[in-house]
């Protein structure tokens, strides 16, 4: 089931903004509504308790409910639009005076009794089957000769306040959808505007390739918003670009490892091939011939090993390792090789080391190969091991040519040798180290190199302490 992309940002955005300016147009416009409709409702109730108010006064005044039904015109011109509704009746009587253009059904009515003053609360909202409402109220009034208690009664359609309103509703509904449209044009245009920066980006991006690492982001010209990223971008170019060095490097130096081992299978198998040969001499080129596929084994294994050290995922096996008793069988192994070199042991150690034993073997293995093979006559390597709250550290330290500092952090780089190895002739393919800073970091910790004075080299590794067991 094929997935639909996320789609333009400035079309999102541009929407998000027109669904807000719709909400807040809208929202503006029904408060504006609701409160201009209650208003004129106020407005219009207020008129109406005023009229049957001034009503009552004009009854009061009269001598006579014989004065009232003499004077009808006088009231009807009283009121405040053709279709209003007035009557006066005696209770439970026909009105007497009657003026209700719309035939409209009076609803049952209390009357305001007299001596309070009529109020907005006194006014009733009844609908009309077209759900028009009109607004009714009844006081009672009292003339002043003959004293005869009569109803007065007022109403209001709100015909046209409803045609009012009806438009008004009308209007907030355009003025919000014109809201939303203009909002989504703008805050395109906007977008697109403010996005320039972010095309700058993928138009320098899209200049970085293996052979043109050296394009970096314009920090200084991109918005805040942005600078994080740029700066980002520009520290992971600068390891690519470092990475991508050191794979070139790493391919020419392989290059440059295989291709002695394989002249030399060459010329010593065509050398064999150039004329016919006793059986001792075939043997003898045989020989030679698997010295150097020995040594091209090595190598191949070497890099195998640091390839799937490189992508380890699985945690490696630990166990607790006596320094003492492990330094010493290392310096037992190497112990020939040192005398033909004219080197001697010197080994102090105490404490444990948490760590998986065969690694650990190869790591400290290593090191001391190295300081056989370039330390100087008559010198000896000293193998030191402690223990602390931190965890565990292994010295292997020994005299030789000394080392610039420069080239004290490129001694764990794969293939690398100093000048002083390069002009020697020696078995290392120059990955003994490289391995060693690998094995460290499958373990957490570290490998160290520094020269404590001129002509000591001194190599440090640091094992992380046991992790404490988990509960149950």
């Amino acid at each position: 089931m094929s997935r639909r992309g996320p789609g333009s940002l400035v079309a999102r955005a541009a929407l998000l903004f027109g669904l807000t300016a719709c909400l807040v147009t809208g929202s503006l416009g029904t408060y504006f509504f609701q409160t201009a409709r209650a208003s004129l409702e106020e407005h219009m109730d207020q008129l109406l308790v005023a009229r049957v108010e001034h009503f009552r006064r004009v009854v009061a005044d009269m001598r006579s409910i014989g004065d009232l039904t003499a004077r009808p015109v006088l009231f009807e011109t009283m009121l405040g639009a053709e279709a209003d509704v007035l009557l006066f009746r005696r209770q439970a009587t026909a009105p007497f005076i009657r003026v209700n253009p719309g035939d409209l059904p009076v609803p049952e009515l209390t009357a305001v009794p007299i001596g309070r003053i009529a109020t907005r609360r006194d006014v009733r909202d009844i609908r009309l089957p077209d759900d028009v409402p009109v607004h009714w109220i009844a006081v009672a009034a009292r003339t002043a000769g003959d004293g005869d208690p009569i109803e007065i009664i007022a109403a209001h359609p709100m015909t046209r306040e409803m045609r009012m309103i009806g438009s008004y509703r009308t209007r907030v509904i355009l003025a919000t959808v014109l809201a939303m449209a203009v909002s989504v044009l703008l805050s395109v245009l906007l977008l697109r505007r403010g996005l320039r920066p972010l095309r700058r980006l993928a138009a320098q991006a899209g200049q970085i390739n293996p052979i043109n690492l050296a394009v970096r982001f314009d920090e200084d010209r991109a918005p805040l918003e942005l600078r994080m990223m740029t700066v980002a971008f520009n520290a992971m170019l600068d390891r690519l670009a470092r990475g991508y060095l050191r794979l070139s490097q790493f391919s020419a130096d392989l290059a440059h490892e295989i291709r002695t081992p394989i002249g030399a299978l060459i010329g010593q198998t065509q050398v064999a091939l150039n004329q016919p040969r006793q059986a001792e001499e075939y043997q003898e080129t045989l020989e030679a011939n698997l010295e150097e596929l020995n040594r091209l084994r090595a190598i191949a294994e070497n890099i195998l090993f640091l390839a799937r050290a490189d992508h380890a995922e699985q945690a490696i096996e630990r166990q607790a390792i006596d320094l003492p008793t492990e330094l010493r069988k290392i310096a037992e192994y190497f112990e020939g090789p040192a005398d033909e070199s004219g080197l001697g042991f010197e080994v102090a150690a105490q404490g444990t080391a948490w760590a998986n034993p065969s690694l650990c073997q190869r790591a400290i293995g290593n090191l001391v190969i190295n300081a056989v093979r370039y330390g100087a006559w008559g010198t000896t390597i000293r193998l030191t091991g402690r223990q602390d709250a931190e965890g565990a550290s292994i010295v292997v330290e020994n005299q030789g040519a000394p080392i610039r500092p420069d080239q004290l952090d490129r001694l764990f780089d794969r293939f690398y040798r100093g000048d002083a190895a390069r002009h020697r002739v020696t078995e290392s393919n120059g990955l003994g180290l490289a391995i060693v800073k690998a094995i460290m970091t499958l373990h957490g910790g570290k490998a160290e190199v520094r020269c404590p004075v001129p002509g000591t080299i001194r190599f440090e590794l640091r094992f992380p302490c046991a992790e404490p067991e988990s509960g149950p």
